[in-house]
């Protein structure tokens, strides 16, 4: 049994194993994140292991998309291989003397591959049972597609290879000859003591999978090796090249529905390039590698420093070519903005909204509805779209001719304005029934392969491309892929600029829609909004009595009308206000300094600061002219959310727990404070403010919709089911009592 243990022991494919933990260890972190992606450990709340469990080509999930998959994870394996072959060559020098060395190493060096392999196909064929819904058939063909894949990429990277090996040996065979015949006789006169070598292998896999033992290799000169690992090194470099020019020629053809390959796909190849590239500065620069990236990085960041270089996101429609005619961002601008004069022109013309909105109701003194909509990416969208529908047949399709103003976060704004957009579409004529359930289906289609694909083609290999919107010139990166899909997943309907809603809103024939983001320098909010609304920049208050406060929010309109605010496009405003962070780029603005702004959901996730700062605004307007404004609420979670509380069971989360209190408990926060702000207006309406909330909870509570731009058909079904839950059921039919049904 013990010389059966040592022979196992003692295997190439154990010791290299082995070798991979002592030695270059930064390669498994790509294994890692790869393996950790996939089980859901790793970055679950972006939808990452959705882009390799169910990987997405031309807006569905088939047996060419994992088809597609499989062939880059082919490249990542095939791309380890060759560079873990050129760095510890000097430890496998006995297979440079065998016919087919690369195939030998890539069969001995399986075992982490093969391990990822297994692991993928089991957390694959549950994700497509279980979340996908597909049956056994389906299931085979996309694990058949997936392996299909992988196989022709090996088979072409092994193809490669032999013509390689045959080149090689063409060379340099009579080398060979020559050294093992003099190894031959040397060893008839003399007994060579045991080869020292870092790696005690005495069994190694052939290319017929049999068992061999290593030769001897010092009678091998230097020369010999360095010849075998050069031209190694050579078809290696071609290799990677390669796969470099693929991913930018994506890059530069990504607009084309064809070349937009899964994310997944393009994931992992940029891993396979930054593996190959990594070893190469090891392997050449060696401890020079990491004073090299330094330089690199310094080089790059005064390039940045000086505009020389420019990443950074853009509003598209914005004007960005006077930077020293930008608005200033100070506290004397700011409050410049906000004077007194301004905020009351601005007050009188929304008065004329007003009074336009009710002279478009039944009733003399009507109930007047305003809508909030949390951030929660696709599910709360999809969530959205819901409600609106289902509200819209309790009001026989006159909710928003009853609405006035529409606000909140993230991804409930895409299905609001879509939902909006469609209303308007058929008030001017079109045929549409606002209740067809593929409204919500176009809604619910993936947001986040395009956007993590553009991120590897686009953002971080393939040189900068550009596109102009109205004579301005604009970078093409993650967010403009967004806005692309998006764009398509509405049929077009939401590509308009912000003036084309000026005359519907003004006449009211149209809910105002307002579209926030944050500040990240300050935590203002940018509030962006088809008219000027600089009353709501900051609270309301008699100045006689409260000290004012500088503005806490900044009118986008009024900010940037020097810029051609009016021309930004609903879709810029839309992203600007579900930037969420990493997944999308934030927004730079034209201001000095410059500014950029984020989610709207890290000031108000729910929507009602806003609207409640209108109500203060025109409370005597509303007290005067209404029987009751109804603030309906739509939520991506629970009030209260008692269901995920931050517990510490380990010792790690003693370290950690101080810093993720407030991320993990900041949804709650902010709760608290805005049932404080309803209870003040409760008290200054009283009978006449009114409070209905719709709520997104998963039917099972650990099977929630994941917090990104992509959903299974599980999850789908799940929001479309969370409609009919007790509390949403309760509030339909209270709110279809007050409508009079």
């Amino acid at each position: 049994m013990k010389k059966y243990l040592t022979g196992f022991w003692r295997s190439l494919p154990i010791q290299l194993f082995l070798l991979h933990f002592r030695r270059y260890q930064v390669f498994l972190v790509f294994w890692y994140i790869l393996f950790a992606t996939v089980s859901g450990s790793f970055m679950f709340a972006f939808g990452a292991n959705s882009l390799y469990l169910a990987p997405e080509y031309f807006g569905e999930v088939s047996a060419l998309s994992t088809a597609i998959v499989g062939f880059a994870i082919g490249v990542f394996i095939m791309s380890w291989n060759i560079t873990t072959f050129i760095l510890h060559a000097k430890n496998v020098r006995f297979l440079a003397t065998t016919e087919q060395p690369f195939l030998k190493y890539c069969i001995n060096n399986s075992l982490i591959p093969i391990a990822f392999l297994v692991y993928y196909l089991i957390q694959a064929f549950g994700y497509a049972k279980n979340e996908e819904l597909l049956d056994g058939l389906h299931i085979f063909l996309l694990a058949a597609g997936f392996m299909g894949g992988l196989v022709i990429c090996i088979a072409i990277a092994f193809g490669y290879f032999f013509g390689a090996d045959k080149t090689i040996y063409y060379s340099i065979g009579s080398e060979i000859h020559s050294a093992n015949k003099r190894y031959a006789q040397v060893i008839q006169h003399a007994v060579l003591p045991p080869q020292k070598n870092e790696l005690k292998v005495d069994w190694f896999l052939s290319a017929r999978l049999h068992l061999r033992k290593p030769r001897d290799t010092r009678h091998y000169t230097e020369a010999f090796f360095d010849a075998v690992l050069n031209k190694h090194h050579a078809a290696a470099v071609i290799a990677i090249v390669l796969s470099f020019v693929f991913l930018i020629g994506v890059g530069y053809t990504a607009d084309t529905r064809l070349f937009q390959l899964p994310a997944a796909a393009s994931i992992t190849i940029m891993f396979a390039i930054v593996i190959a590239t990594s070893g190469a500065l090891a392997l050449l620069l060696k401890s020079w590698s990491i004073p090299l990236l330094i330089l690199l990085y310094l080089l790059f960041n005064q390039l940045y420093q000086h505009d020389i270089i420019d990443f950074r996101n853009k509003a598209y429609g914005l004007n960005y070519a006077n930077k020293e005619q930008g608005p200033e961002y100070t506290r004397e601008a700011i409050r410049l903005l906000a004077n007194k004069d301004s905020i009351e022109a601005d007050r009188k013309y929304y008065l004329n909204i007003l009074e336009n909105w009710k002279a478009r109701q039944a009733a003399d003194k009507p109930v007047m509805y305003m809508i909030t909509t949390s951030g929660g990416g696709t599910r709360s969208a999809v969530f959205t779209m819901h409600v609106l529908q289902k509200l819209d047949s309790i009001f026989h399709g006159e909710l928003m001719k009853q609405t006035l103003l529409i606000n909140g976060a993230s991804g409930g704004m895409l299905g609001a304005a879509y939902f909006r957009e469609l209303y308007y579409q058929k008030i001017k004529g079109d045929t549409i029934n606002l209740q067809d359930p593929q409204y919500a289906i176009n809604i619910s289609k993936d947001l986040l392969n395009p956007i993590f694909s553009s991120f590897v083609t686009r953002d971080l290999i393939g040189p900068v491309q550009h596109f102009s919107v109205n004579g301005n010139k604009y970078n093409k990166d993650r967010g403009y892929a967004f806005e692309q899909k998006l764009a398509a997943n509405t049929n077009g309907l939401l590509r308009k600029p912000l003036r084309y809603y000026i005359e519907p809103e003004a006449s009211a024939l149209l809910p105002i829609m307002m579209f926030n983001s944050v500040i990240n320098r300050d935590g203002r909010k940018m509030i962006v909004s088809t008219h000027p609304a600089r009353f709501l920049m900051q609270p309301y208050t008699d100045s006689n009595h409260a000290q004012v406060m500088d503005p806490d929010a900044i009118d986008f309109t009024s900010y940037f009308a020097q810029h051609n605010a009016l021309n930004l496009n609903i879709l810029s405003a839309l992203r600007m206000n579900a930037t969420f962070p990493y997944v999308l780029p934030n927004v730079v603005l034209p201001t000095r300094p410059v500014i950029d702004v984020m989610d709207a959901g890290l000031r108000d996730n729910f929507g009602p600061e806003t609207c409640l700062r209108f109500m203060d605004v025109f409370g005597s307007w509303f007290k005067a002219n209404t029987s009751k404004v109804v603030l309906i609420q739509i939520r991506d979670r629970s009030l209260g959310d008692w269901e995920k509380p931050l517990e510490g069971k380990t010792l790690i989360s003693l370290l950690t727990k101080p810093f993720l209190i407030l991320q993990n408990n900041w949804f709650k926060l902010q709760d608290f404070y805005q049932q404080d702000q309803l209870e003040y207006m409760y008290d200054a309406y009283g009978p006449a403010f009114q409070r209905f909330c719709f709520q997104y909870t998963p039917v099972k509570n650990e099977a929630t919709a994941s917090l990104s731009f992509h959903l299974t058909l599980a999850e789908k079904q799940d929001i479309k089911l969370a409609l009919d839950n007790k509390d949403n059921l309760e509030q339909f039919a209270g709110l279809m009592k007050m409508v009079g049904q």
